[in-house]
């Protein structure tokens, strides 16, 4: 393997990619608490719904997949948005163990007001939409690289 120049101080911390992810992050998901608190919805339960308005019913399993979760992780913020009316959970009945997932008139009425957030989100960051494509595609490059590590069974070549 050819060696790689990690510049004079491999170490600090602007130069760090976990250190710009999580910053990054933290504070683009607090642009979005504002714009979700009315329609009664956390950033995680906007991802699930984000995946229910592309396809429901689908089932748990399904939901964690597309969203990289866990199962149990998603149990208390199915229940959460169920209790507030945007979606049923039902056993299926071919299988007891699926658990499927559906939007209520509700929840899918909720798609029109959730449809402007994306727009107000690109006005407060003030980045171009091609500029924010262009990361969404690395991040998924990253995601996908940090997938196939999982993947791996043996150590990280030096």
């Amino acid at each position: 393997m050819s060696s790689m120049d990690l510049g004079e101080d491999p170490l600090a911390l602007e130069r760090q990619v976990c250190f710009a992810l999580s910053v990054a992050s933290r504070n683009v998901i607090a642009l979005y608490r504002p714009l979700l608190e009315p329609m009664r919805l956390t950033h995680p339960q906007y991802l699930v719904m984000l995946a229910l308005w592309e396809r429901s019913p689908r089932s748990v399993k399904d939901i964690a997949l597309t969203l990289r979760a866990e199962p149990a992780t998603l149990s208390p913020l199915l229940k959460r948005l169920e209790a507030i009316g945007y979606l049923t959970r039902r056993r299926s009945t071919s299988d007891e163990r699926l658990l499927t997932v559906g939007l209520t008139a509700r929840g899918r009425e909720l798609r029109a007001e959730a449809e402007k957030i994306p727009h107000r989100i690109v006005e407060r960051l003030g980045i171009e939409v091609s500029e924010l494509e262009r990361l969404n595609a690395a991040l998924n490059r990253v995601i996908a690289a940090t997938h196939r590590e999982d993947l791996d069974s043996g150590p990280l070549p030096e």
